[in-house]
């Protein structure tokens, strides 16, 4: 199945598969998952038409998704009250006024969007001369590698066209 151009092996279970976009690793594709209600033993094959929409909508453009409903949950030692009493409103009004964790599923960024990202940090380090810059500009080791024997893959690598 092709979703947003990425090929995901139909045998796959869901949360690994989605680890072939570039910028998704095993996290967030648990997170992804469960963001767009997929069990954690669904196949790709398995997906219905809704799911893959879902997941095809939120790939494309998570800022623009809907934001997620949090249901509060109850302290280990809350007693509910006796049906007999109706629940009081201002609890549910204190429950909503709680301040929601931040989502980290509205910023990421992935395939062409990630590799654009990479690209301008690396020429913006080449631009105001830094020290990263300039090692990513003689396409060497960045980040204190040893140079005297093991630096060949540094200088296939650390080019500012790296990605296409």
């Amino acid at each position: 199945m092709h979703i947003l151009g990425v090929l995901l092996p139909d045998n796959q279970l869901v949360k690994h598969a989605l680890t072939h976009f570039y910028g998704v690793g095993q996290k967030t594709a648990h997170r992804i998952c469960a963001r767009v209600q997929i069990h954690d033993r669904c196949r790709v094959r398995h997906l219905n038409q809704t799911q893959v929409t879902a997941l095809t909508a939120f790939l494309s453009s998570p800022a623009n998704s809907p934001p997620v409903s949090v249901q509060p949950l109850a302290a280990p030692s809350y007693v509910p009250p006796p049906l007999s009493q109706p629940v009081p409103a201002v609890q549910a009004v204190q429950q909503q006024q709680q301040q929601t964790p931040a989502d980290r599923l509205r910023e990421i960024k992935i395939e062409s969007d990630l590799r654009r990202q990479m690209r301008e940090n690396i020429a913006h380090q080449r631009m105001i001369g830094s020290y990263v810059g300039r090692r990513h500009a003689m396409h060497l080791p960045v980040r204190g590698q040893n140079t005297q024997s093991n630096a060949k893959t540094a200088r296939k690598l650390n080019r500012v066209e790296r990605y296409n």
